[in-house]
């Protein structure tokens, strides 16, 4: 299997998280954290194996530049 390390989906970029998942279920359980860290998350089932892919949006944190 050779993953991509990046996909576009529906014009946003998702990145590969760099593992191969087995088992569905094991890529859900990662899936799932992501979600709780605030990424949007995109699986796919390839060869046999299913890859995470991750997003985030970086919001503006509001740090004021040092003089």
């Amino acid at each position: 299997m050779d993953a991509h390390p990046a996909i576009i989906v529906d014009g946003k970029k998702f990145f590969w998280d760099g593992c191969s998942y087995d088992r569905a279920e094991d890529a859900s359980c990662a899936a799932a954290s992501y979600r709780a860290d605030n990424f949007e998350v995109h699986v796919v089932a390839e060869g046999g194996k299913s890859l995470v892919y991750t997003r985030r949006v970086v919001q503006h944190t509001g740090v004021a530049a040092s003089q």
